[in-house]
């Protein structure tokens, strides 16, 4: 898997990934600390609040941005998200009441919203090559769990050599960081977008692309069974441990720990094994393993070693599902409609959890553990349910369809024959311009652009 950083701008982007995900986790214990200083015992509430800023501007502003990608070159944007990161980090520590919190972590979020999905599209453009991608996918999986693991024991290690409001610093630091390597690599020159229309067009587009086509109509299902079964770790994690299984505060580390190594044993696992299965028999069944455990632990006693193994499961699972989505997403966008294909599976992915989040810790605290599980696992198998109906099982890169609507002459036909209804060829087929739906019986009508474009 490591072979894939021999590619020295993947190297850079990588170790810039890396370094803010650090940055990050020092800001998230930090941002912890700070919330207490400012409202006390109410600073569940206060997080709480700034978790659901997070994910709303995740939700709307992803979208907006990648309206404007095609205007703005990719490294400068990625490098003023870092600074404003950074910037905003660096205000952070001189706030002295609670709203202030919350304007600083919508531009944080905002800025983060608008750099992870631009920094995805960029890596498919980087490593053209199938396998290298796969590896950088479980790359990244192994990055964003390795963070959640060793971030808080490095907050730990600073706090006891410096004050919470220096862990800001590091963040700072972190972001700086960043945006020099992002700097430093040379990134490819994405390719010329086609579309048309205005703002609301283009920012619509990702979304647009994701219901017309099938494999990503899928995928957004797929992302709500994991939203489901991760919303009971995240939030419920702590109350079982402490208040079910009347277990010591460390042990909570510990159960998210279980979840955090299942996670990276399949990210290392994933790469050898889509070499030899499709991305659908792995996530499908994945999916359905979520919501398998999920339900089992619903409907069993609950106990330390079960609740370990559980958690250990479904974050292997959670990886299974979540690691070869960028193979789909480049699959299913030309490479110019990447940055708008990530960003709408940026927000949607996240307006998954925006949902599941808030109904784990309401179903937990009003009608108990056992009813959230339970509830949650009926989410994940209808969602399971509905990703394995619609995306089919062949499932072939290369579709062929008709046209209808163009002229003879236009380079697009280059490679057509004369059809009774058009002309008709066989291409990857992906959703844009010239295909503003999905080939039914292998054939597609030409309908006006507007049709995508609002």
């Amino acid at each position: 898997m490591l072979a894939v950083l021999r590619d020295r701008t993947y190297r850079r982007l990588f170790t810039a990934q890396v370094i803010a995900l650090a940055g990050t986790g020092l800001a998230t214990v930090a941002l912890s600390l700070l919330a207490y200083d400012l409202a006390g015992g109410g600073a569940s509430a206060v997080l709480g609040t700034a978790l659901a800023i997070k994910m709303v501007a995740y939700v709307g502003i992803a979208p907006v941005i990648s309206a404007f990608a095609d205007r703005i070159p990719r490294r400068a944007l990625l490098v003023g998200m870092d600074l404003t990161r950074a910037g905003v980090a660096l205000v952070l520590p001189f706030v002295d009441s609670v709203w202030q919190v919350y304007v600083l972590i919508f531009l944080l979020q905002s800025a983060s919203a608008a750099f992870t999905p631009t920094f995805q599209a960029t890596i498919p453009e980087v490593l053209p090559d199938e396998r290298d991608y796969t590896q950088a996918l479980s790359l990244s999986r192994l990055a964003y769990d390795l963070e959640s693991l060793f971030s808080p024991a490095l907050a730990a290690g600073l706090l006891t050599l410096v004050t919470y409001n220096w862990l800001f610093a590091g963040t700072v630091v972190g972001f700086l960081a960043s945006a020099a390597l992002v700097v430093s690599a040379v990134l490819p020159k994405p390719a010329p977008v086609e579309r048309t229309g205005g703002i609301y067009a283009k920012a619509t587009f990702g979304t647009r692309l994701y219901w017309a086509t099938p494999r990503l109509r899928a995928l957004l299902a797929l992302d709500l069974v994991v939203a489901a079964a991760g919303a009971m770790v995240f939030v419920n994690t702590v109350v079982l441990v402490r208040d079910q299984l009347h277990r010591g505060a460390g042990d909570v580390s510990l159960a998210l720990g279980a979840y955090g190594a299942g996670s990276m044993a399949a990210a290392l696992m994933l790469p050898k094994l889509l070499e030899r299965l499709t991305d659908r028999a792995v996530m499908l069944p994945a999916a359905f393993t979520l919501v398998g455990v999920l339900g089992v632990f619903a409907a069993t006693p609950w106990s330390w070693p079960a609740l370990l193994t559980a958690w250990a499961l479904l974050g292997a699972a959670t990886s299974a599902v979540l690691t070869p989505a960028g193979r789909l997403i480049r699959r299913s966008a030309a490479p110019a409609d990447l940055p708008a294909a990530f960003a709408a599976q940026f927000s949607l992915s996240h307006g998954c959890w925006l949902l599941t989040y808030p109904l784990a810790g309401w179903l937990a605290a009003g009608a108990g553990m056992t009813t959230a599980a339970a509830v949650l696992t009926a989410i994940g198998l209808a969602s399971a349910a509905v990703a394995l109906f619609l995306w089919p099982s062949r499932d072939p890169v290369s579709l062929g369809h008709v046209h209808t609507g163009l002229p003879a002459d236009d380079p697009h036909l280059a490679d057509a024959h004369q059809h009774p209804n058009g002309w008709h060829h066989a291409h990857a087929y992906v959703i844009d311009v010239r295909h503003p739906r999905w080939p039914t019986s292998h054939r597609a009508r030409r309908t006006p652009a507007s049709a995508l474009h609002g």
